[in-house]
């Protein structure tokens, strides 16, 4: 597909991902479905707060279009390997699970990319209700040094060593 077929809105999102592809249309149109059921805008200060079922490149979008992200703390992953996007209002608790439709058998890359940006809400997603309770807000931890390596860790990451000793977990080797 040529980068002149995109809406203008993808441009800065396929800058941010780094390449075209039709996951992260998938996280864009689940971002703006979200924002659309809920009624409100892109995050900025933990308004919002999202859990991802995947790792895969739609959750680029998702943090590119809400603003959820890691480092705010409103952004959580559960690895479950699903096309499955919650997203909770922190204002009232309301809140959204999305979950990617499969797609008909067959389609090539280009199409699946066309069907993302053509297709309805409605053929896309199935919308139902969180089946987790809403993430709590981030908490700003205390750090400690690790008796090992001498890293700074939080201390909620912190293991026992032998003798007592505080470890991170690589040095506990509870990877």
């Amino acid at each position: 597909m040529e980068e002149s077929a995109f809406p203008e809105e993808l441009k800065p999102l396929i800058a941010f991902h780094g390449h075209y592809c039709p996951g992260i249309l998938v996280g864009w149109r689940a971002s703006r479905l979200a924002l659309k059921l809920l009624g409100t805008t892109r995050d900025r200060d933990e308004e919002m707060t999202a859990i991802v079922e995947n790792d895969a490149c739609g959750v680029d979008a998702i943090q590119f279009v809400l603003g959820c992200t890691f480092g705010k703390g409103n952004f959580h992953f559960r690895d479950y390997g699903k096309h499955v996007f919650t997203v909770f209002r922190r204002s009232d608790g309301k809140g959204v699970r999305l979950s990617l439709k499969r797609p008909p058998e067959g389609l090539t890359r280009e199409e699946s990319a066309r069907r993302m940006l053509e297709e309805t809400d409605e053929n896309l997603f199935t919308v139902g209700e969180p089946l987790e309770p809403m993430p709590e807000r981030a908490v700003i931890r205390n750090s400690a040094v690790c008796s090992r390596c001498g890293e700074r860790v939080m201390e909620t990451r912190l293991r026992s060593a032998e003798g007592g000793r505080p470890v991170c977990i690589p040095c506990s080797g509870d990877r």
